[in-house]
């Protein structure tokens, strides 16, 4: 008779534990899950081909993105990378970085590919307030109430920019500077 109780509480206990188990996982949220972004279907949007070399091409895109206040992280003769602050609300704050990847596409290196990517993150104004209080023993039970509050930016969102109107005027103005630059100027 021991035996079977011993062997009842066993089973009452893996039974409550099992409970308790589900109970705690109904809790927790599911993991989401995202249709897939990407297509894969347009080189259009983010290349274009130039007659110039991929040097000729960067140094073009590069004097593109100065024309626009965009600051320069890096310049290479096949690399441009370069950033752009903007604050559109007084609690938001964008950030754009454009990265131009210069490529030969001819073997003699004077049609050259060039792709871009911009990067637009978002960054919101958090509140946090801080408090503290202060007890002096000698008085009694007297506290002071201290408080502060902190702001800090925050990042909300990032996304790649996907509009072929953006790109388009983009490439507009790098060949701008590519004439500009063949003709010697």
């Amino acid at each position: 008779m021991k035996f079977f109780n011993m062997r009842r509480s066993a089973t009452v206990a893996l039974v409550m534990v099992a409970g308790l188990a589900g109970l705690l996982g109904g809790c927790a949220s599911p993991v989401k899950s995202f249709a897939s972004q990407e297509e894969f279907s347009s080189t259009v949007t983010y290349s274009r081909l130039f007659d110039s070399t991929a040097a000729q091409t960067c140094e073009a895109s590069r004097r593109a993105l100065l024309s626009q206040g965009y600051i320069i992280s890096s310049a290479r003769e096949d690399l441009v990378e370069g950033r752009k602050s903007f604050q559109p609300e007084p609690e938001s704050h964008l950030l754009m970085e454009i990265r131009v990847v210069c490529a030969p596409d001819t073997p003699d290196g004077k049609v050259s590919l060039g792709f871009v990517t911009a990067l637009q993150d978002v960054y919101a104004l958090k509140k946090s307030n801080n408090s503290a209080s202060l007890g002096v023993g000698a008085l009694g039970s007297v506290s002071l109430p201290f408080s502060s509050s902190n702001d800090a930016m925050v990042k909300v969102g990032s996304r790649t920019i996907s509009s072929d109107a953006f790109y388009d005027r983009f490439f507009d103005l790098v060949r701008r500077y590519l004439v500009v630059d063949d003709a010697g100027n």
